[in-house]
């Protein structure tokens, strides 16, 4: 069996329905009860094809349909029946009195899609943490160990000892010598990073001193 004609080439009528259309529909299926939706129209006197009759009646005509904006709890309802059984409209709309699985579907896709991708989105930048900021004492912390002073050690006392002496300490009478262990500098940070020789010459002054006081 090959497909049937659309209705525009068979002479039916499309497009919005009538008020007089609705009556006739309306008392018929009253009448003779719903179903047989190929031979309704004919059977009725309503030049429309059996699916545009069974829509007609289903989503608009049929009793207890409840009309108005959807409200925020059958919204809630709808967004978690969606989890659970996808785009199976019929199903959804069984657990929702008086709604349409098309009333349905179609607020799902011109309202609730969006309004559910935008929270998405702004969910997904709240996730995005910026680095956190400094407090006043860590910056406050911060400027002070930039204006520390770093200072050098004291001067040691070397004194020279006695060869009769094999004790380490010093012998009575004997001159004492300040010897700096660190070089003399204007700038503090230098002290981490005068050359090895710099460094030679002064323990070779230090030995000389050391040794005339022998």
């Amino acid at each position: 069996m090959g497909r049937s004609a659309c209705c525009s080439k068979v002479g039916l009528r499309r497009g919005p329905w009538s008020t007089k259309e609705d009556s006739l529909l309306a008392s018929y299926i009253q009448q003779h009860g719903e179903g047989q939706w190929r031979s309704l129209p004919k059977k009725a006197g309503l030049l429309r094809c059996g699916k545009s009759c069974r829509l007609r009646w289903m989503n608009y005509l049929r009793p207890g349909i409840k009309r108005g904006n959807i409200s925020e709890d059958e919204e809630d309802l709808i967004v978690r029946l969606h989890r659970l059984l996808g785009n199976r409209w019929s199903l959804i709309a069984g657990r929702l009195p008086g709604r349409t699985d098309n009333e349905i579907k179609n607020y799902w896709n011109t309202h609730l899609l969006k309004k559910l991708n935008t929270a998405a989105a702004a969910a997904d930048k709240k996730k995005i943490k910026k680095p956190p900021k400094k407090s006043a004492a860590a910056a406050a912390a911060s400027q002070d160990m930039k204006n520390s002073k770093v200072y050098a050690p004291k001067p040691m006392r070397v004194s020279s000892r006695s060869d009769s002496d094999d004790s380490l300490g010093s012998s009575d009478g004997a001159p004492e010598v300040l010897v700096s262990a660190w070089p003399e500098v204007e700038d503090p940070a230098a002290l981490y990073h005068f050359s090895d020789s710099f460094a030679d010459d002064m323990w070779e002054k230090v030995y000389a001193e050391y040794m005339q006081l022998l």
